[in-house]
């Protein structure tokens, strides 16, 4: 069984921790391993600290993997990644992170961990890599980037209310068929999906929303708000 989040938030963006709370209930185990990636952010140091600070206040056992600064051979690589209960991945470049992950073929083992029943979630370039494209500023302008792990059938767009832009321009790529049909998170929302199914959406604020959006030969594309529980509500 594969499961993947969708974060809207999480430790970087939010205070309250909701969204992290969720994540972390997803987990195989009662007090999970959680490994943060944070190779789409060049593995900053701020975010990194961020993180620990987080979730060493959590019922987990938070650690990080740094790829610019690699320690580990291939097989300390590999157990280390397959131990893990969470895998959490940063926001920042997309297309940085793929082009790394495949450098060092951690695209391979979060496919494997994945099938092992590593829960993998991320936000923003997080959330982008596990589908098989998404929509993206990883070049500047916002645009479609045909990329990604494909674990997660379909497309992704993060922060869909948050930035301008990214409502219409995403629409459009899935409209033309750069994109294939797929899922826009609001700033807020979180979606669970089991085998690329969706499981759950949540949200931490009433407004936030998942949408299902499609193209459409008439209306361009269609775009469908998905049923949400509340968390805390």
């Amino acid at each position: 069984m594969g499961r993947i989040a969708l974060i809207g938030g999480g430790f970087s963006t939010d205070e309250d921790g909701v969204l992290d709370d969720w994540v972390l209930g997803q987990a195989r185990a009662p007090r999970p391993t959680v490994c943060f990636v944070p190779t789409a952010g060049g593995d900053a140091p701020g975010y990194v600290e961020k993180f620990f600070d987080a979730f060493r206040a959590k019922d987990c056992e938070p650690s990080v993997l740094p790829l610019f600064q690699r320690e580990s051979d291939d097989t300390a690589l590999r157990e280390f990644l397959l131990a893990q209960d969470v895998v959490y991945v940063d926001g920042g470049n997309t297309a940085n992170l793929l082009a790394v992950w495949r450098v060092h073929g951690v695209d391979r083992l979060m496919r494997e961990a994945y099938a092992g029943g590593t829960l993998l979630c991320g936000i923003s370039a997080g959330a982008n890599c596990w589908a098989e494209g998404s929509h993206t500023d990883s070049f500047g302008p916002l645009t479609h980037l045909p990329d990604g792990l494909g674990l997660l059938p379909g497309s992704v767009c993060p922060h869909y209310d948050s930035e301008p832009g990214r409502r219409s321009s995403y629409r459009a790529s899935v409209a033309r068929g750069d994109l294939p049909a797929g899922w826009a998170v609001e700033d807020g929302a979180a979606a669970l999906f089991t085998d690329g199914r969706l499981t759950e959406a949540v949200t931490r604020l009433p407004d936030a929303r998942l949408y299902r959006v499609r193209a459409d030969g008439e209306a361009g594309t269609l775009e469908e708000a998905v049923d949400f529980r509340l968390l805390g509500g």
